[in-house]
């Protein structure tokens, strides 16, 4: 049956820079980031893919990437990180961050 979901690796390949949120439900400031991933997908739109990876139910791709804290986000493009750091992260420093640290010119 064919699917329109990317796999994490061909998301995280991709030309767009895709911001990924590794999380975890017990987790506090975890709870924090939802509405601060919805005001910057809100203000880029489609300039960016945001995605949230729970780290106890993936935890390969947590082990692959060394997560040792959450939140830790970290922004991919073309199979590269760009940039990574764990915890809370206002809208606008993130903002900021993925003008700075992605391909994209205007933001």
């Amino acid at each position: 049956m064919p699917t329109n979901k990317k796999s994490f690796h061909d998301l995280i390949h991709g030309d767009q820079p895709v911001l990924v949120d590794f999380s975890a439900e017990w987790c506090g400031p975890c709870k924090m980031m939802p509405p601060i991933l919805k005001e910057l997908k809100d203000s880029l739109k489609d300039a960016i893919t945001i995605i949230k990876i729970d780290i106890d139910k993936n935890p390969q791709v947590a082990n692959a990437y060394q997560i040792q804290s959450v939140p830790t986000l970290i922004i991919f493009q073309k199979g590269k990180i760009k940039w990574r750091q764990s915890g809370v992260i206002p809208a606008t420093q993130l903002r900021q961050i993925i003008a700075q640290s992605t391909e994209r010119t205007t933001l």
